[in-house]
């Protein structure tokens, strides 16, 4: 099987289709400016403790601010009380940092004082300094954004490998200092073009070919470095006063090489999957910095083969998330590898009004979606730009068959949407490292919202957003996390149950225990949808609702506090009508 990488065009799956040029420039990181060194402190905020005196008395806590800092041989003063019910003790003006810590001395000596700080001054989240941030719509924009910039004060990525497997890497200031050793998996020396099969060197030595050289019928087409930009919405360096910025900046990037000439085989990539996320290969040696998240911007027509499930599930047993692309057929992703796999988050395109972007493939296989953007309007001419603006800005290189110079330049497809998903978790694994790929996805799915437009044929869970992922995962334990994604077919008049058996989780299910549900058919007027307990009670999550729509894939919250957690539940779907059929493509629950 042959897979091609997906970036382009609605009428071809995996034709690439990119912007005009534009100008080459670079973007900039996110974080505040620095506050000035050993500023001085002009308040100090002082909690005393519940039973002291000066928590409720004003007087008491005048009199005890003199008294400290004539002790501490400063002045001292009660200003006013706090929302918090701490004190606001004034230092009479700017203090050197030395003198307020003795003052502070005093403070903490007094066992009715629970905690003293300084008050410190808090700054504006500045805007990276990257000269092309202000084009990166998919981050920040409220309408279609997602919400990237307001995560970054959390987590940026530290610590987290990123393996793209894609075209390789072609060299780029704005995402060299964050690339690490990856390799090149492709076999065939005439597809790598580096005249040997499989090495340490993952250079992308470009993807161009001659028409008819790909098959009958095949078009003439440049080298698209796919891979590099790929790259740059992941990681590319940020706050660097050029280019674009990445979602996880300070995340590495494993450059992992599948695709050349005419695409990749399946045993190049199945083989690319294991050794990225820390398996053996024969032949290979071993890699160094395993990847916590797998990038996979490319596809091919079927469903899931046990070669790539196989390696998957392996990957995700090593503890590493693997995002896909939902492919660019404007069809259901179920007829796209590796899309249709299980254990991944297969990721559907959004344009920059909040819709389906035109060419994106759908249906109960998408996990979520993300911005892919649309460098053409669905009625325009394939394989024109006439929308640069609107398309997804990132590294990229401007040679035609081999490398030329560097450049940024906007590409559409769900090759776009994925790395926005693959930098999330990227932010995430680098908040809590703890997560597993399970967490990752179920925290990712919990916290998107709606689409502000409309997606026919579904888009998962909606667009996720990066700021309330992370405040989610920061905020609160990660959530015990079941998934069955066997499939159960629906047939006429019939029912069907597919079990998850919970264990492992104390004391009894939550009040809003968290029911995502996958299921494909043409008909879901026909289906009543129930959740079962352990115990054997009945949760109604869908009645015969939505007529001739196609397929349900949703989130639904039950309280199911009054059932204990471990045990076998169910989800039980009821056909209740001929001429329509379907399946349970997989279902989960989040405690």
């Amino acid at each position: 099987m042959s897979v091609t990488l997906l970036a382009g065009s609605a009428t071809a799956a995996v034709a690439v289709t990119p912007a005009s040029d534009p100008a080459a420039h670079t973007l900039p990181n996110a974080a505040a400016p620095a506050a000035p060194a050993a500023a001085p402190v002009e308040n100090l905020i002082v909690g005393y403790k519940s039973s002291a005196p000066e928590a409720g008395s004003n007087t008491a806590a005048a009199a005890d601010a003199t008294a400290k800092g004539a002790k501490a041989g400063k002045k001292a003063k009660f200003d006013r009380r706090l929302g918090t019910g701490a004190a606001l003790v004034n230092l009479g003006g700017a203090t050197a940092p030395a003198d307020a810590a003795k003052v502070m001395e005093q403070f903490r000596a007094d066992p009715d004082v629970a905690y003293v700080e300084p008050d410190s001054r808090a700054y504006a989240m500045a805007t990276p300094d990257d000269t092309e941030y202000a084009k990166q719509w998919d981050l920040f924009e409220p309408t279609a954004g997602m919400n990237v910039p307001a995560a970054w004060d959390k987590t940026t990525g530290s610590g987290v490998t990123v393996a793209v497997i894609d075209t390789g890497y072609v060299a780029h200031s704005d995402v060299a200092p964050n690339i690490v050793a990856g390799y090149d998996f492709i076999s065939d020396s005439t597809a790598a073009r580096d005249g040997n099969g499989r090495d340490n060197n993952p250079a992308d030595q470009g993807d161009w070919s001659a028409a008819g050289e790909c098959g009958t019928g095949s078009k003439a087409s440049d080298s698209s470095w796919h891979g590099t930009h790929v790259a740059g919405t992941i990681a590319a360096a940020t706050n660097n006063g050029k280019g674009v910025a990445g979602i996880a900046y300070n995340a590495k990037i494993q450059p992992v090489r599948v695709l050349g000439k005419c695409g990749g085989a399946t045993s190049d990539i199945v083989d690319a999957i294991t050794w990225a996320s820390g398996g053996s290969v024969a032949g290979v040696p071993a890699n160094a910095t395993p990847a916590k998240v797998i990038n996979m911007s490319l596809g091919g027509s079927g469903t899931c083969s046990a070669s790539y499930q196989n390696a998957i599930n392996a990957a995700v047993a090593r503890g590493t998330t693997v995002v896909v692309a939902a492919g660019n057929s404007n069809a259901d992703a179920s007829g796209f590898t590796p899309a249709s796999c299980n254990n991944v988050i297969t990721v559907a395109a959004t344009n920059r009004t909040g819709d389906r972007s035109f060419y994106s493939n759908f249906g109960a296989k998408v996990d979520v979606s993300a911005p892919g953007g649309e460098t053409r309007r669905a009625t325009d001419t394939p394989g024109t730009v006439t929308t640069p603006e609107n398309g997804i800005l990132s590294t990229l290189n401007n040679g035609t068959t081999t490398p030329g110079a560097e450049i940024y330049k906007p590409y559409q497809g769900t090759s776009m949407a994925a790395p926005h998903i693959a930098g999330l978790a990227a932010l995430l694994v680098a908040a809590k490292p703890s997560l597993t790929p399970a967490q990752v996805e179920a925290a990712i799915k919990a916290n998107a919202r709606p689409l502000a437009g409309t997606c026919t044929g579904g888009c998962g869970a909606g667009l996720a957003d990066a700021a309330a992922t992370v405040n989610a995962v920061t905020s609160t334990p990660a959530t015990p996390f079941f998934e069955n994604t066997a499939d159960f077919a629906i047939a006429d008049n019939s029912t069907v149950e597919s079990p998850i058996t919970v264990t492992g989780v104390t004391g009894n299910a939550p009040a809003a225990l968290k029911v995502g549900v996958n299921i494909a058919h043409t008909y879901i007027g026909d289906l009543k949808v129930d959740l079962v307990a352990p115990d054997g009670t009945v949760y109604t999550l869908h009645n015969r609702a939505g007529g001739g729509t196609d397929n349900i894939n949703q989130t639904y919250t039950v309280d199911a506090s009054s059932e204990v957690a471990n045990g076998t539940w169910k989800l039980r779907v009821n056909d209740n009508a001929g001429g329509d059929t379907g399946k349970i493509d997989s279902w989960s629950l989040g405690f």
